[in-house]
């Protein structure tokens, strides 16, 4: 059986197709992928640029007036201190009334002596008074009695009766200087509080013998502190008496007071000056305390933000700043004072900068944010 031959150009016209379907296959499957990720791959990045990377807060820099201050250190001291001491020797203490800690007014027994042998001393002086009164009584009546017998008597007789009689009323007042002297040694068998204060030593011993000037008590007068601040004699001329400092006293509220006087003389090794602050009477603050003080020299304006929005980077000062697009920018800022959670920027930023206040310290220059308010941050986190 013989077959029909088929044209010779029907043959070459199926290897073209077969040819050019395979081509087309072939670029189709090349040219695809790229194309794919011609158009995906930007798209991924612009996706990727605006996702914010953490949901924060923002504020504006607040205007507003704050107190000047200036800060200095220094030890809490007495006001004045007075010693109480023994003015008597030889005697014994008979007892002891007060304690350190304790207040006491003028006038109060704080201690008292055995007293019987200035007793016996100060009744040995009176008799010995009234003897020379007697002496002296008898030298009056004899000199009265020389005008009539003046005619009778020599003048040297009549000059030792006067003469008798002169000393006679010398030894009265002799005697009289006496009994004052034990009277004196007899009042000071107490010993007494000079003033209104409080006991801050005490050295008396009951039945010690102390010797005379010995110390026995101290005293703080009318309980009144006072702050020394060293404060360097440049900024003397910023303090003014009556001027209000405030001290941080540890574990406990912050203590007032108010300048009384600046001293005059200047430490030439610290170059430093000593003001002197007076503190209220009812403070708990104690004598030989050191702490810091600053004095309120004035108001001034001020712009601020909250502590939380200031990042302290290696040594320098940033806040976080917000653009449209919700991008933040890394800026350096000056700071100054820091009051009730605020912190003074003195230059870096405008007052209508709105910057990062709460998650400032989690961010990165260029960083996109999502910024919403304190209360749904707040509402955020606490359902997490």
């Amino acid at each position: 059986m013989k077959f029909a031959k088929k044209p010779r150009w029907a043959a070459v016209i199926g290897i073209v197709g077969i040819v050019a379907i395979v081509g087309a296959i072939v670029a189709g499957v090349g040219a695809a992928p790229a194309e794919t990720s011609a158009t995906e791959e930007p798209q991924t990045d612009s996706l990727i640029k605006q996702k914010p990377i953490l949901t924060v807060t923002a504020v504006k820099p607040s205007p507003g007036r704050w107190s000047d201050t200036l800060s200095a250190n220094g030890n809490i001291a007495a006001w004045q201190e007075a010693v109480v001491g023994s003015e008597l020797s030889g005697l014994r203490l008979a007892g002891v009334s007060v304690n350190v800690g304790d207040m006491v007014k003028r006038g109060q027994t704080l201690a008292h002596f055995a007293g019987e042998s200035v007793a016996a001393d100060l009744a040995e002086a009176r008799a010995s008074l009234e003897e020379s009164r007697a002496t002296l009584l008898e030298a009056e009546a004899n000199v009265a009695r020389l005008k009539g017998l003046s005619a009778v008597l020599s003048e040297q007789q009549q000059n030792a009766y006067v003469t008798a009689g002169r000393a006679a009323s010398a030894r009265v007042k002799s005697a009289q200087a006496r009994v004052q002297m034990q009277e004196i040694r007899m009042r000071q068998t107490r010993v007494v509080a000079p003033d209104d204060g409080m006991i801050s030593a005490r050295s008396a011993t009951l039945g010690a013998v102390p010797g005379q000037g010995e110390e026995l008590f101290r005293l703080i007068r009318q309980n009144r502190l006072e702050w020394r601040a060293e404060v360097p004699v440049e900024d003397l001329l910023r303090i003014q008496p009556g001027q209000v400092v405030k001290l941080q006293v540890a574990g406990q509220e912050t203590v007032e007071g108010n300048v009384r006087i600046a001293g005059p003389a200047i430490d030439t090794t610290t170059r430093n000056a000593i003001v002197y602050v007076d503190l209220p009477v009812d403070t708990a603050a104690r004598a030989g305390l050191f702490v810091k003080g600053e004095f309120q020299i004035g108001e001034s304006a001020a712009q601020t933000v909250p502590n939380s929005a200031v990042v302290m980077r290696d040594g320098f000062a940033y806040v976080f700043r917000i653009d449209e697009e919700q991008r933040v920018g890394k800026t350096r800022v000056e700071v100054g004072r820091r009051q009730g959670g605020r912190i003074e920027i003195l230059s870096g930023i405008d007052a209508g900068t709105l910057v990062v206040n709460q998650g400032a310290g989690f961010l990165a220059d260029g960083d996109t944010v999502q910024v919403v308010s304190a209360l749904a941050l707040a509402a955020a986190s606490s359902g997490r």
